[in-house]
């Protein structure tokens, strides 16, 4: 295949990947609202009951149970019905949820082949916002069984769709080779291992915003009653967290200064992204340090993940917006592209 075919390939794949992305949004949608009216007619019907029982006398009870047990009420199979398309409609979101990002991983390899000389697509803004989103998925495709997160579908999937938008419409670059500063091999050890934490915060941080939305709604509504208890929420999020953690620490503490140093000649050089870096490394230590030793857990613990987790972002999409000094933004062209 030419250069260009690759190209189109990986544009393509993009672009389908994000209408499955949605048509596995429209399947968790169809999932959760049969679940709120499955919610709904338990409850109607455990009030019915009540009410019956309490305006009844000890004969009328007994017929009424008499008859229960030869015809089921409605009720009963109607409950049943929105059961079974819960279950059904919460696989088939998955399922899209997997295809989608087998397209995605497509598109990634076609964006990569269509460069001449072929290299990894991670060399602007673009490249690096849908390999980014590619990760998210991942890492909650990874964690679903284990962790019990297929409630969590409707939000990564949400998150995936909205963050393929951004990069579409907004961030789009014109393939081209690598500008000499990020032709090395430690872009990809680098920037391997920050995309992987990067998925791993953000689902952790999701994790700890739903924590904090029930802690202050308790189980009111259908959809909050889905979601695991607060101590299941809050160790998914450690867990996740704790996933993360070292890879982090090995792209922003290992692999970033080593490369600096063979680019730069200097391990440290106060670029505003590799402070921001390492700002969002010092609150994720101390979210785990607290975890671990001063049994900080619940509330504090989920705000402290919420802000490491928009200080991520904000050094990944704020610094290349907002700093005119720093030598990372994946925001501009490739003649930008001065130090890696």
């Amino acid at each position: 295949m030419t250069d260009a075919a690759w190209g189109t390939l990986s544009n393509q794949a993009i672009a389908a990947a994000g209408a499955v992305y949605f048509l596995a949004l429209l399947a968790h949608l169809v999932e959760w609202s049969a679940l709120v009216g499955s919610r709904q007619a338990r409850r109607s019907a455990k009030s019915k009951v009540a009410v019956g029982a309490a305006g009844a006398d000890v004969a009328e009870v007994a017929e009424v149970a008499e008859v229960a047990e030869v015809e089921p009420p409605a009720e009963g199979v109607d409950a049943a019905v929105r059961e079974h398309r819960v279950a059904l409609f919460g696989r088939l979101g998955l399922l899209l949820t997997g295809i989608a990002v087998a397209i995605h991983i497509v598109g990634l390899v076609g964006r990569g082949m269509s460069a001449d000389p072929n290299r990894v697509p991670w060399g602007n803004m673009y490249e690096f916002t849908i390999s980014g989103t590619a990760v998210v998925v991942l890492v909650y495709l990874v964690f679903n069984r284990r962790l019990g997160l297929a409630w969590m579908g409707p939000l990564v999937v949400t998150a995936a769709v909205s963050l393929l938008m951004v990069a579409v419409i907004w961030l789009y670059d014109s393939v081209g080779p690598l500008p000499d500063a990020l032709d090395s091999p430690w872009l990809v050890i680098h920037v391997v291992s920050a995309i992987i934490a990067t998925g791993g915060f953000t689902v952790g941080g999701l994790l700890s915003v739903v924590y904090l939305v029930k802690h202050r709604r308790g189980d009111g509504g259908a959809i909050l009653s889905r979601v695991p208890s607060l101590t299941s929420l809050d160790r998914s999020a450690y867990r996740v967290h704790a996933f993360a953690f070292p890879v982090w620490t090995f792209a922003v503490l290992i692999t970033g200064p080593i490369w600096a140093h063979q680019a730069w000649s200097s391990y440290w050089n106060w670029d505003p992204k590799e402070v921001w870096a390492f700002i969002t490394w010092v609150v994720y230590a101390a979210y785990l340090h607290a975890r671990t030793t001063a049994g900080w857990k619940g509330r504090n613990a989920a705000i402290l993940a919420v802000v490491g987790v928009l200080t991520l972002w904000f050094n990944f999409i704020g610094i290349n917006y907002f700093s005119s000094s720093s030598q990372h933004s994946y925001a501009n062209a490739a003649p930008a592209f001065e130090r890696p």
